[in-house]
């Protein structure tokens, strides 16, 4: 099978089409990220980006004090988590001339940027110039990455982390059973990320011992067992210093896994079982407890998340590399690499459908998977246009090209909501607006905020003079206060409140007042503020109880 083809020595010509093709890579690279200088302030706050940004600056007191300040330690129940990127903003505001939230965005989308250049890199050594090409362009069309990339504290960083490590693992494969300098590094540096940023970076240290079984299976068949064992040996060897250097980096971004040394164990044990009271979201017209999705929540999801044709070509790639990884008429490592790349695609998907855990926030949790999946998309569009058939590359080409254009398009369309997107099998968000959650993340209210400001200021309207402006508030609370600053106090009893700030979600009540602000985006409603002044509502939720 193609996929498992090794890569033949390149002739001047395909040398000459590889430069040209990287060159176009970082232009790709340039462009998203001059996009994003440009556009970085207009995300607003997370429900949990406020928190995070006190894990990051406990962080950094746990640092500068020696050691001694242990808050963060103990901090809400983030400390289960590591806080590499809430660390690197924490440290990033204190030198870079922006508001904290401000910086907090420019640091998001430099490690997305970096997620991209990584993803280019994979894709580039499994499968040449023109793979790592179009993997970089997948990836860096899907709305689901890059509108997360500027406001996910959590998913996006541990996303790059994988990658990083996924990175490693493409190259001690290749180098097997030598393990070199920079690949331990790499390998290392991103698993030590992965782990200390999210217990789920365990899927790839399950990934590289399925590539590394299959080796030992593969040359244990060629050479012999014991020639076989004393390769696997030296390889284990070799990377004694990459596991230190992981250690060294879990530690680092994740102080409280290294306090005690069971500490890891404590963590699995606690995202094991849902950790918080259980509520309910929108999935396919029906409200449903987040502890009793069914298990068609997660691949349902990436059906109509996804831009159609990085799902195509994605797990089309992915079939195929694990045909390649079993039947293919090539060496142990190319095989490994392939095996390595599918698993971290599929694997993660595969354990969550079979185990059936609590989900909710549509497949942000997932957003690990779209580094491999781009690239295997990178693989099979290759593979496709290398078809001996007249048109096939112009075919292909065009396809790519009208591919990509789409989601690209509804980002536009969609800014700065891009994570909100839904691809057309769905009817795009008009579709979705009644059947699954859009903004679950409240990023509108930044908007939403701002123009109720702005509309108050044109109205000439100042606050009362013996008290604030009470905002009653369905959704995250700390948008509106950072955006709205002193002259107003929040809160989500109605009773009283001049003014009602309401997501556009299922949960949140359509009010009988005047409306003042509607946040809308491709004919949907992300946030309303109304005028309720004089009026008596008893709850902003459609549901009590919610």
């Amino acid at each position: 099978m193609a996929l498992a083809t090794p890569i033949p020595a390149l002739s001047s010509d395909e040398v000459t089409t590889g430069r040209v093709l990287d060159r176009l890579a970082f232009v790709v690279l340039g462009v998203v990220g001059i996009v994003a200088l440009l556009t970085f302030r207009d995300y607003g706050l997370s429900w949990d980006d406020y928190t995070h940004s006190e894990y990051g600056d406990l962080l950094l007191q746990f640092y500068l004090s020696g050691l001694h300040d242990q808050r963060a330690l103990s901090w809400v129940n983030l400390y289960y988590y590591g806080g590499g990127f809430d660390l690197l903003a924490a440290l990033a505001a204190k030198l870079l001339p922006f508001t904290l939230f401000e910086t907090r965005r420019l640091m998001g989308a430099a490690v997305g940027v970096l997620g991209l250049f990584i993803t280019w890199r994979i894709g580039r050594r499994v499968g040449g110039s023109a793979a790592g090409l179009i993997a970089l362009v997948l990836l860096a069309t899907c709305p689901l990455y890059y509108g997360h990339m500027f406001m996910n504290p959590k998913d996006s960083p541990f996303a790059v982390a994988m990658a990083i490590f996924l990175l490693g693992l493409v190259r001690i494969f290749e180098e097997y059973p030598r393990v070199s300098i920079a690949s331990g590094a790499l390998v290392g540096t991103g698993f030590g990320l992965a782990f200390g940023s999210r217990i789920m970076g365990a899927f790839g240290s399950i990934d590289a011992l399925a590539a590394l079984a299959l080796i030992f299976a593969l040359e244990s068949h060629a050479r012999g067992i014991r020639s076989a064992g004393a390769r696997l040996g030296r390889f284990v060897l070799a990377l004694v210093p990459a596991m230190v250097l992981a250690y060294a980096a879990m530690a680092l971004v994740w102080p409280w896994s290294v306090a005690e040394p069971l500490n890891p164990l404590r963590a699995v044990e606690y995202f094991s079982r849902f950790f918080e009271k259980p509520w309910q979201e929108l999935f396919d017209g029906r409200v449903i407890s987040v502890p009793g999705m069914p298990r068609s929540y997660v691949p349902t999801l990436f059906a109509l998340k996804l831009p159609v044709i990085l799902s195509v070509l994605g797990f089309g790639g992915a079939a195929g590399a694990l045909v390649a990884a079993f039947r293919g008429n090539v060496a142990a490592n190319r095989r490994a690499v392939l095996l390595s790349v599918a698993l971290a695609a599929l694997l993660p998907l595969a354990v969550t459908i079979a185990l059936r855990p609590a989900m909710y926030n549509g497949i942000r949790h997932f957003e690990f998977v779209l580094t491999p999946l781009a690239v295997l998309g990178g693989l099979a569009a290759v593979l496709i246009a290398a078809r001996r058939l007249r048109f096939a590359p112009m075919a292909a080409a065009l396809v790519l090209v009208v591919g990509v254009a789409v989601p690209v398009v509804e980002m536009v369309r969609l800014h700065p909501y891009e994570y909100a997107d839904f691809n057309g099998l769905t009817g795009g968000v008009a579709g979705a607006r009644d059947r699954y959650m859009l903004d679950y993340w409240g990023l509108s209210f930044k908007q939403a905020s701002q123009a109720l400001r702005a509309r108050l200021a044109e109205r000439h309207e100042t606050k009362p003079a013996d008290r604030r402006w009470k905002l009653a508030v369905c959704g995250p609370h700390r948008s509106p206060q950072v955006e709205l600053g002193g002259d107003f106090e929040t809160s989500w009893d109605p009773t009283g409140a001049d003014f009602a700030l309401m997501l556009g979600e299922f949960y949140c009540a359509k009010l009988d007042a005047p409306l003042l602000v509607e946040i809308v985006r491709d004919g949907v409603t992300f946030a309303r503020v109304y005028d309720i002044r004089g009026r008596s509502f008893p709850t902003l939720l459609t549901q009590p109880g919610l």
